[in-house]
């Protein structure tokens, strides 16, 4: 039977990118982004909920991403959900749900501008297993 693991996000990015390079060279930034959900409930308040993202981004795009977004840029995410495990420094397994960018589209900044683009986010197929784990923190960002 076949499967689909397709995420598709507009928001706006928490906090700066963080480009790193892995032990191979490859590219990774690492960023979080912030969807808003907005609604009245039953008793005719206002409401608003925001859920935050975890995004990876590898190769050129990473790079350009880290070059060109900052806190509060809003962007148009498609990928896929991955979720990773490893041990932090004191021994202990830790995970964490991710969205792996396999396209990043430049949306402007909040005050307006922007529109640039970013293609597919990579022709890297990923990281190795090599690169899985945090670099060098217990939290890999």
């Amino acid at each position: 039977m076949a499967s689909v693991n397709k995420v598709i996000l507009i928001g706006n990015l928490g906090r700066d990118p963080e480009l790193r390079y892995t032990q191979s060279g490859s590219a990774v930034t690492n960023f979080t982004l912030a969807t808003n959900e907005k609604w009245r409930d039953k008793d005719g308040n206002n409401q608003e909920r925001t859920e935050w993202h975890r995004i990876v981004v590898w190769g050129r795009s990473a790079e350009n991403c880290a070059q060109y977004l900052q806190k509060g840029s809003s962007v148009f995410i498609e990928g896929r959900l991955q979720t990773r495990e490893w041990e932090d420094k004191d021994g202990n397994k830790r995970n964490t749900t991710e969205i792996n960018a396999l396209s990043v589209q430049f949306l402007g900044n909040r005050g307006g501008g922007g529109g640039a683009r970013s293609g597919p986010a990579s022709n890297d197929p990923g990281p190795s297993d090599a690169d899985q784990g945090p670099a060098g923190d217990d939290i890999p960002f």
